[in-house]
């Protein structure tokens, strides 16, 4: 991948004139519950930055499911936009391409300095011993959000913390035209991501130390067995959500038609949904087993979003006033906030609104039981291709056909074999 991005930002002043651009092209990715309910959330803020500093900036919501293909496409054509927003996890790879603004010391400087961030979420932001690709701007954990009502009419006092009771839990939850369980099949970077967590309970890695992949090993396929099986052989989701990707198993969550999600901070998207914080209730992901503990307790991958810029934005200095904006104090309570998420910024984390109790266990989870995705420069192809494989496999068990342990083998196979070409 050519490192030739440009960024799309414009002019407004004539031609040989000394005027600062005064407009930012800027890809958000889509946090809330749709890409209308992110647009509301940002315009205002936008608006904002506008007026104080005369800069207009462009919005675009991008959906999750073509975020990655889109910011390729950018780095190699050179047609991208000024400021984006990247999964924390794709950090790595982005770096690599040396399209992305390298946050050096003076770079950082201009936003406050590195000290105004946490430690963890500078370290998903790009490779050990080199200047981060993009500052935090969320940080999030993955949680087990349940529905209290449907725990209480099923009999079930408290939500379960091993898979076997997950799955039993699922079992009870499962009638009357609902389901235990919401999931996101036709979402790759969602499937990797709970492969990923999986394979490190099995004591397994998607990549050796060497940065080998090593997909199809039998720890990664017990675990993309498991969670496959959420809905092939347990049942405990529905047949139709093998071919979810935009969110609707969170719309499935806040209306009742699943009383159980494993999600990043969905406050925002649930509450848009119409579902009240004393309807829900959130507790650690399920592990194997009760007492276990280093890798095979990791319940959540170091979960955030990124704020990157193009190196060869036309109006770089625009472009860092914006990030300065964006992870301002005030800024960052605001937007972290309203998604439900975790400020990365120190200073903003004080604020009382995120005391609550979803948050307290997602930060808790974050700071002692999450663990970062591989930062090798092919983790983003890590995620398209183990998460298609997975997508495909949810396919297949929707429509009726077995989905053992050969096939997922031989899906992770195949996509490790892409990955090595």
């Amino acid at each position: 991948m050519a490192a030739t991005a440009c960024g799309g930002g414009t002019s407004t002043s004539d031609e040989g004139s000394n005027e600062k651009p005064k407009e930012l092209t800027y890809w958000a990715s889509n946090q809330g519950s749709s890409l209308e309910h992110d647009k509301k959330v940002l315009t205002p803020e936008l608006e904002k930055f506008e007026k104080e500093t005369g800069i207009r900036v462009k919005l675009e919501v991008v959906p999750w499911d073509s975020l990655l293909d889109r910011i390729l496409a950018a780095t190699s054509s050179g047609q991208g936009p000024d400021v984006l927003n990247i999964g924390n996890t794709w950090s790595a790879s982005l770096q690599a391409t040396g399209a992305l603004l390298p946050w050096d010391a003076k770079n950082l400087e201009r936003i406050g300095g590195e000290d105004r961030f946490t430690p963890a979420a500078l370290a998903a932001a790009g490779a050990k011993g080199k200047p981060p690709a993009a500052v935090p701007l969320y940080s999030l954990a993955y949680g087990l959000y349940y529905n209290k009502q449907m725990f209480r009419d099923a009999g079930i006092d408290e939500p379960p913390a091993t898979w076997d009771e997950f799955v039993d839990v699922g079992r009870k939850l499962t009638r009357d035209g609902r389901h235990g369980l919401a999931v996101e099949g036709g979402n790759p970077v969602e499937n990797a991501h709970h492969a990923f967590v999986f394979g490190k309970q099995h004591g397994a890695d998607f990549f050796d130390s060497s940065g080998k992949p090593t997909f199809d090993g039998p720890g990664n396929v017990a675990a993309v067995k498991q969670y496959v099986d959420l809905l092939a052989s347990d049942g405990i989701a529905a047949e139709g959500n093998a071919e979810y990707g935009k969110n609707e198993s969170v719309r499935d969550f806040a209306t009742g038609k699943a009383g159980m999600l494993l999600w990043q901070a969905a406050a925002s998207s649930l509450k848009s949904h119409g579902m009240k914080p004393d309807e829900y209730g959130v507790a650690p992901v399920p592990t194997r087993d009760a007492d276990a503990t280093g890798d095979r307790a990791v319940n959540s991958m170091v979960a955030g979003i990124n704020l990157a810029v193009f190196k060869n934005t036309d109006n770089l200095d625009g472009a860092l006033e914006f990030v300065k904006f964006m992870t301002s104090d005030e800024e960052q309570k605001t937007l972290n906030g309203t998604y439900g998420a975790i400020p990365p910024v120190v200073a903003a984390q004080q604020d009382a609104a995120f005391e609550t109790p979803d948050l307290k266990v997602l930060r808790e989870v974050l700071t002692n039981s999450s663990a970062p995705l591989p930062q090798v420069p092919d983790e983003s192809k890590f995620e398209t291709l183990v998460g298609t494989a997975m997508k495909e496999l949810f396919a297949e068990a929707a429509s009726g056909r077995k989905v053992g342990t050969g096939a997922v083998r031989d899906r992770l196979t195949e996509a490790q074999q892409q990955m090595q070409k």
